[in-house]
């Protein structure tokens, strides 16, 4: 298991991007955001920006993320689609031929809950976007995150929603059993943080340290597949539409991905799950359900398991 131990970081829930990021200088860095015009990116990518870093966002709609990132400065956009291997491709292409480095990667991009959807290889939509995408890319770009040496992080968006599933290697792309989005949700987010485990195992004789992270409860476009009425059963608002106030703003939301991305307590530290800019608690019996990281989405066997997989479903290996 990963070594799952809080840290005492001096944040927590209710702490900003631009709070952990305070005193940190980015300048000479070059950070990669996938999905960073949005909800959770455009913050995420409005934090080390301010901070100095050069920022390269992936985008699905680069004429809307051009719109929605103007007036932060140090940012390009290039097109990406996490759900086509051919533009992921492209995308990597792109990126190597306007940087010679990748010191931060932040894996921010996501689908959620959405009805049953396939990619051009027929693989289901969420573990497609959210996980094989996002492990195409991260070996594709594997040659600029070891060219930035020592220090270098790649943080990975999990979710809590990680507890509702883990992998169902028998069948993990629905093509046996009734497709369940909730299930393939839960599915997809326990694959991005068992991804983080095997990666930092990959990248620590490199230098290269990885992170999943929950970024909390938060009101953003992810929510867009859901009907209010489900949002309601499901307690994130109430039958006016106010939000659940254990909720998030984005702007604290975004903390915890700019934390692992930046903390100076992570120098010596990978492979865990992270919470509220911490180091979450391994859960167990009697603590709250909507906190801390549960077993098997930390479990190196399993982590290894997930990686042959995703290897054999992606076609794509990282070299060295």
């Amino acid at each position: 298991m990963s070594e799952q131990a809080p840290l005492t970081s001096g944040f927590g829930l209710r702490s900003t991007a631009a709070d952990v990021v305070a005193g940190i200088d980015l300048s000479g860095k070059t950070a990669l955001v996938t999905g960073g015009y949005s909800g959770l990116g455009l913050e995420t990518v409005r934090a080390l920006a301010g901070a100095g870093a050069r920022v390269i966002v992936g985008a699905r709609r680069p004429d809307t993320a051009a719109a929605d990132l103007d007036g932060i400065s140090g940012v390009e956009i290039l097109k990406l689609d996490l759900s086509d291997p051919a533009s992921v491709d492209a995308f990597a292409a792109e990126v190597a031929g306007v940087t010679g480095k990748i010191d931060i990667l932040i894996n921010n991009a996501a689908v959620m809950a959405n009805a049953l959807a396939r990619d051009a290889k027929g693989y289901e939509s969420q573990f497609a976007t959210n996980h094989l995408g996002h492990f195409r890319l991260t070996a594709r770009l594997w040659p600029l995150l070891k060219a930035a040496g020592p220090g270098t992080r790649v943080v990975v968006l999990s979710s809590i929603g990680h507890r509702i599933a883990g992998i169902d290697f028998d069948d993990i792309g629905f093509d046996r059993r009734d497709y369940n989005k909730w299930l393939a949700y839960g599915q997809a987010k326990s694959a991005n943080a068992l991804f983080a485990i095997q990666l930092d195992a990959l990248g620590k004789p490199h230098g290269i340290r990885a992170f999943a992270v929950h970024p909390g409860g938060i009101v953003t476009p992810l929510q867009r597949h859901l009907t209010m009425e489900e949002q309601v059963a499901m307690g994130w608002i109430d039958a006016e539409g106010n939000i659940n106030p254990r909720f998030k703003t984005v702007e604290q939301g975004a903390a915890t991905s700019v934390w692992c991305a930046t903390s100076p307590l992570l120098a010596d530290k990978g492979g865990v799950y992270c919470e509220d800019c911490d180091i979450a608690a391994r859960w167990t019996e009697g603590m709250d359900v909507n906190v801390g990281v549960r077993g098997h989405a930390i479990d190196p066997a399993i982590a290894a398991q997930l990686w042959t997989v995703s290897e054999e479903m992606t076609g794509v290996a990282f070299s060295g």
